[in-house]
């Protein structure tokens, strides 16, 4: 018990209610594994990149196998979100946990044996695409199979933001220092190992049998049903209309910082490091925070508040030209990219109706994710032709007009979903304040 300014703030609850999702047995294991997993992802990502890099010496060829590597989002989590909502879930995991296994030791072997080539991860960064495609509306569904109270769900999306961001702080770090010890193999190696983190904890979860009562049509009929569902109700479209405005325009940000970091900044591998892994302190800071609040009240505006951060992260950024007032910003891009999406994802997970939550979740990847590639391939070219400070400067003032013109709705949306907010018992009153 801590006394201050009168008051006792008691850090033991407060420890416990920042992580009350893990009291659920099977949360706690998917968390410890997928922590593995996702350092080992983040480090791969960054020997990817910086593999590229170092054949080509191309920004564009970077946008393009980032490219090749998203598009299957845009594609097909449509379809996997109506599998979603069909099939097994945990199956799903597994099945797609493996196969992304496999295409790790496929890149570590390529790198070891020294015939890598661009189009190898070209081809293998498309394999990844489609396995995530339908793995990401799997695990964000999965969530309400391991935590049993919905009262929790708000907090474990929170924490699985924490997770992200601890794997994206530690996996950056780890591969800037391998790729200068070492090289891109090792890190692809280190990858593929750190699954079997994830596939065990799969194995021993203790699940009850998913039950699906909702009788199955056309797979193109339910798909058309749950667009429908999804863009006829105004604060869907709209938190799904500036989480793509943030993929197209900011997201890309990560292709170039291989670009940044050696380019402006004049370093190597371990600046590219410092840099990604201040992002994943800032979406650390952003993800506790998250995980702090007890309550949906008010996620509207820190929606609509976190954009404009994240815009104004990447406008530092671009006129940035010392490394720690980059990493400052990075910071701050990081930070306002994790609050602003788990925000999003946690506003949408608690209005949808459970028969088309994998169909939403699908959606909402693909707005998250699908749209990325074509701002990749389009930073890329721009990049090219005007460089990157301006590209990204051109970025960061399109997210803050997003974040303005969301902030402009929101009286409308809060209208919207107090209802619903107070008919599942989430506000006090049915005239209480939300969103």
């Amino acid at each position: 018990m801590i006394k201050t300014k009168g008051r006792l703030f008691n850090t033991k609850a407060s420890f416990k209610t920042l992580v009350r999702a893990l009291k659920h047995r099977n949360y706690r294991i998917f968390f410890a594994g997928q922590t593995v997993s996702l350092t080992g992802s983040w480090m791969q990502e960054v020997a990817v990149g910086w593999l590229v890099y170092r054949l080509t010496g191309s920004a564009f060829l970077l946008g393009l196998v980032s490219f090749s590597g998203q598009i299957p989002y845009l594609l097909l989590t449509p379809l996997a979100g109506v599998l979603t909502d069909r099939y097994n879930r945990h199956r799903m995991l597994m099945v797609s946990q493996t196969l992304a296994m496999l295409q790790a030791f496929a890149l570590a072997f390529l790198a070891f044996s020294g015939m890598i080539r661009i189009w190898h991860l070209v081809f293998l960064s498309l394999f990844q695409g489609i396995v995530d495609s339908f793995q990401m509306p799997a695990r964000q569904s999965f969530l309400v199979e391991i935590v049993d109270k919905r009262e929790d769900l708000p907090n474990a999306i929170a924490l699985n933001s924490f997770m992200f961001n601890i794997a994206r702080f530690l996996g950056p770090c780890l591969a800037g220092l391998l790729l200068a010890v070492t090289g891109e193999g090792v890190c692809f190696l280190a990858n593929g190992l750190s699954f079997l983190a994830v596939v065990m904890a799969l194995l021993v979860m203790d699940l009850p049998a998913q039950k699906i009562s909702r009788p199955r049509r056309r797979l193109w009929h339910e798909m058309r049903e749950g667009f429908s569902y999804a863009f006829g109700f105004p604060p869907i479209r709209t938190i799904l209309f500036i989480v793509a405005v943030m993929a197209v325009m900011g997201r890309p940000y990560a292709v170039l910082a291989p670009v940044y970091a050696r380019e402006i900044l004049h370093g190597g591998p371990h600046t590219l490091g410092f840099l990604l892994s201040g992002a994943g302190a800032g979406a650390l800071c952003g993800a506790l925070f998250m995980a702090s609040r007890t309550s949906v009240i008010g996620l509207g505006r820190l929606i609509a508040g976190a954009s404009a951060v994240f815009g104004a992260g990447l406008i530092g950024l671009a006129f940035s030209r010392t490394e720690w007032l980059s990493i400052l910003m990075m910071f701050l891009i990081g930070f306002g990219m994790i609050v602003q999406t788990t925000s999003c994802s946690t506003v949408l997970q608690t209005i949808v109706d459970d028969d088309k939550r994998g169909r939403l979740m699908s959606i909402y990847t693909t707005a998250f994710m699908g749209f990325i590639p074509f701002g990749s391939l389009g930073s890329g070219a721009l990049a090219s032709r005007v460089g990157v400070p301006k590209t990204m400067a051109v970025g960061g003032l399109l997210c803050l007009l997003g974040a303005f013109l969301f902030a402009r709705k929101l009286p409308a949306l809060k209208a919207n979903i107090r209802p619903i907010y107070a008919s599942r018992g989430l506000i006090p009153v049915p005239g209480g304040v939300s969103g």
